[in-house]
């Protein structure tokens, strides 16, 4: 098994550089370890769901979006 660095990563999934190391620190990504100051990724890894909006209140529907204006 490989590893990918961050930036590698980051590339491969379509997100910036920061979320990857965000999801790293938060031990959502299976296998990821950390080497110095760097983390390793393996290069199986899957991408973890986003977990940010649970429920889905704050995404505005198009009725909300004409109401408003």
């Amino acid at each position: 098994m490989g590893y990918l660095s961050i930036s590698q990563t980051a590339e491969k999934w379509g997100v910036s550089r920061r979320r990857v190391q965000v999801l790293c620190s938060e031990n959502r990504i299976q296998g990821a370890v950390r080497i110095g100051y760097a983390w390793a990724v393996p290069s199986d890894a899957k991408k973890p769901a986003d977990a940010r909006i649970r429920s889905g209140k704050y995404i505005k529907k198009p009725s909300e979006e004409k109401r408003l204006k």
